[in-house]
């Protein structure tokens, strides 16, 4: 059966639309801006569809052109900002705590054995089914669950304790 570009084009994005969105929201920590910078990223991928042969390579062709559009929206943000001699009233937020955050979990997530690590990755970075990832792994889909439950266990452990701390 020959599926036509609009058909497969709307099943990837139906696949893989979570997981851009959160590298979208990554890029612009702004779900928002967001939602505008992977509308204008697959508008470009819908574009260039026929040219892309390696299927595989889509994600990297759309968080690709997910950053060259965010580096130019920046680019002409920064024309529209013009220093001045005046403070703004409103503060400015601190992102200290969010940052110290994404530390501990980055730390916490080194710290777990490469195949548990690879199976939360897959899971929840990813978004990527269960089933998915045991065709992935060679695993069983019981295998998938269990490993990833006891990371889960472990991360929420070492939380617990680096909060504590």
């Amino acid at each position: 059966m020959n599926r036509t570009r609009h058909e497969e084009f709307r099943e990837y994005m139906a696949d893989r639309g979570p997981a851009l969105l959160r590298a979208a929201t990554r890029l612009t920590s702004d779900h928002t801006e967001a939602e505008d910078l992977l509308q204008a990223a697959l508008a470009k991928t819908y574009l260039a569809w026929d040219r892309i042969n390696d299927r595989a390579a889509i994600d990297g062709y759309v968080r690709r052109a997910m950053v060259n559009t965010q580096i130019s929206w920046w680019r002409r943000r920064k024309l529209e900002i013009y220093p001045t001699d005046e403070l703004p009233d409103s503060p400015v937020d601190d992102h200290t705590r969010r940052s110290e955050l994404h530390d501990a979990l980055g730390r916490a997530l080194r710290r777990l054995p490469e195949r548990q690590r690879l199976a939360v990755m897959l899971r929840y970075y990813e978004d990527i089914s269960e089933a998915e990832i045991a065709k992935v792994l060679g695993v069983s889909i019981g295998t998938v669950k269990s490993t990833v439950s006891r990371a889960m266990t472990k991360l929420r452990n070492d939380f617990y304790w680096e909060e504590s701390s």
